[in-house]
């Protein structure tokens, strides 16, 4: 039997970004931006701002049209090629995952992101919220990475890492990092590290005087990359969703 959809609006005051993500439309950041951009209303009036709360007794709307019930959450596995920005939309007009995945999947986003020269594992989802939750530090899972450098690597260097380190006045945490194979000026490393911030790798290896030329993610937590193909997408079952992410659910 389906499983039944339910409102995204509890009894209980929710921020209404909260909502919009619950409802599977965007992420709450996205949902900020509708709001700035006047997109939607309560109760027949625009916001202004995203510090609204709302409960059952409102009707939230998005260009006009009432939210839809929120669907069961979902979550997929996605083999990012590279030369793919991970955005819904990008002023530069550059090819964007979302994009080619048009009439694959419903309407989902990612958590965290790729950058657009970094390729590997993508974890996507229906649920705006869960994908809020599952990027926070706080949720533990470490993010594995196999690289390839340009330039000798320094072991000792590279064993220090772990103490974290601070590039252009920013403190990164600790990141584990093991040199694979040294082969003339390239490298493999694998690294993996809790926080993954903002293109991080590339800019920790750059500080140590060595140049990421490829970046493949692995793993997220304790979902792999596995045999996925570049472009391809494998659903998460519901039971192993229950059995990692147990509470988050």
């Amino acid at each position: 039997m389906a499983a039944k959809t339910k409102s995204p609006v509890t009894r209980k005051p929710e921020r209404v970004a909260k909502v919009l993500a619950r409802a599977g439309l965007c992420s709450r950041r996205e949902a900020e931006r509708w709001i700035a951009a006047g997109r939607v209303a309560v109760d027949g009036k625009t916001l202004t701002t995203p510090a609204v709360t709302v409960t059952a007794e409102n009707t939230v709307t998005v260009d006009g049209d009432p939210i839809p019930a929120a669907a069961p959450m979902r979550l997929w596995r996605y083999h990012k090629p590279p030369g793919l920005v991970t955005s819904h939309g990008d002023p530069q007009g550059r090819a964007t995952v979302f994009e080619k995945l048009t009439g694959t999947l419903p309407r989902v986003v990612s958590v965290g992101r790729l950058d657009m020269n970094s390729e590997g594992l993508l974890l996507l989802t229906n649920d705006g919220g869960l994908a809020r939750r599952l990027e926070l530090p706080a949720t533990g899972w470490t993010r594995r990475y196999r690289i390839r450098v340009h330039g000798i690597v320094n072991e000792r260097k590279l064993k220090s890492l772990e103490k974290g380190v601070t590039v252009s006045g920013i403190k990164y945490g600790p990141i584990r990092a093991a040199l694979d194979k040294q082969r003339r000026a390239n490298a493999w490393l694998t690294v993996s590290l809790e926080e993954g911030r903002n293109r991080e790798i590339r800019k920790v290896m750059e500080h140590m005087g060595l140049e990421v030329n490829r970046l493949i993610r692995l793993a997220y937590g304790p979902f792999q990359l596995g045999n996925l193909k570049r472009g391809q997408t494998s659903e998460v079952t519901g039971k192993v969703l229950r059995e990692q992410l147990g509470e988050v659910t």
